[in-house]
């Protein structure tokens, strides 16, 4: 049996619904991946996410257990669209991000000597925009809202920030992922034509920098946070070399000839068994409400040891690229 075999046949049907859609193809609506997408719901990862329903009432963005991360990890995991209990949890979300707050110091920033650069942690609109549509539950009178604030807060130089210091005069690798997949998914699935044109500025941002490089001198990034870029990272992916190469191939771009560097890199990572490791995380599994704690096990994070879901994620980057078969 291959290992795609094995990832395809896992008694995880969170590993198998993942790897029979991304690495055999199967088609989402097939009688076998809507069964196995069921069976997610209740799976355990699923029930242990979902505890977040019976959760105290602190900030949605608490990391990783509030009502933000809890829907992006659902969302992950592939969980059941349309699932009416997700309803009180977006709807917390949506409470915060449209908060008369949110949009004012410290949350946002404006200088008055520069009006196109706004300070503003573009991956929470983002990740809400990514995970409401894979979810199917969209707020469809304020998602549009949050597709115009990234395409209003973009910078010139097609990313976004958050860095709140006047110095800051070029986009956050970290904040313009996530923007950048969020209005990807809106425009596959609405055909918004601005949204087609700021994923291609926000592309290019990273492309031009070959995903993992400074442009400036072609230096490894080193972020001020959010971990090294040239790990693997696992499941709160804000920026590294799998989460990038991932999305380039959600968008059909991980054969541009600026990826490979990243793709040489992904390759050498992989283990004498085929699979991929996990080799930086900042989650820690946990049965109460700890600041960055995960009710749900993700699976080995730490070792030389592979992550089944981290490997499905990895040979379907490879096999888009034209790199596996």
């Amino acid at each position: 049996m291959t290992l795609t075999d094995s990832l395809c046949a896992h008694d995880n049907p969170v590993v198998a619904y993942r790897a029979r859609r991304l690495l055999a193809g199967e088609s989402e609506s097939s009688r076998a991946l809507t069964k196995l997408r069921r069976a997610i719901g209740s799976s355990e990862m699923a029930k242990r996410l979902l505890l977040a329903l019976k959760g105290e009432r602190f900030n949605p963005y608490r990391k990783w257990q509030g009502p933000h991360w809890t829907l992006y990890s659902l969302a992950e995991i592939g969980f059941p669209a349309r699932d009416e209990r997700l309803i009180p949890l977006r709807q917390r979300v949506m409470n915060w991000m449209f908060a008369p707050a949110f949009l004012k110091p410290p949350s946002t920033v404006f200088f008055p000597d520069q009006p196109l650069r706004p300070r503003r942690c573009a991956s929470m609109e983002g990740n809400t925009i990514w995970s409401q549509l894979v979810l199917g539950i969209v707020d469809d009178e304020h998602v549009p809202l949050l597709v115009d604030r990234l395409v209003a807060f973009q910078w010139p130089d097609g990313g976004w920030n958050c860095d709140k210091r006047p110095c800051a005069h070029t986009s956050s690798v970290q904040e313009t992922l996530l923007p950048l997949r969020g209005l990807a998914y809106w425009y596959g699935a609405t055909g918004d034509e601005r949204a087609r044109r700021a994923t291609k500025r926000a592309a290019e941002f990273l492309l031009a920098r070959r995903l993992l490089w400074r442009k400036r001198d072609g230096a490894l990034i080193e972020p001020e946070w959010g971990g090294p870029v040239d790990k693997i990272h696992y499941p709160i992916r804000f920026y590294d070399v799998l989460s990038v190469l991932l999305v380039m191939a959600e968008m059909g771009m991980v054969r541009d000839r600026r990826c490979e560097d990243a793709l040489d890199l992904l390759e050498r990572k992989r283990l004498a068994d085929g699979a991929f490791p996990v080799e930086w995380t900042n989650v820690t599994k946990v049965d109460r409400i700890k600041t960055r704690g995960t009710y749900a096990d993700w699976g080995i994070l730490h070792g030389k040891r592979g992550n089944p879901l981290v490997t499905v994620d990895a040979l379907y980057v490879l096999r888009e690229a034209g790199r596996v078969a």
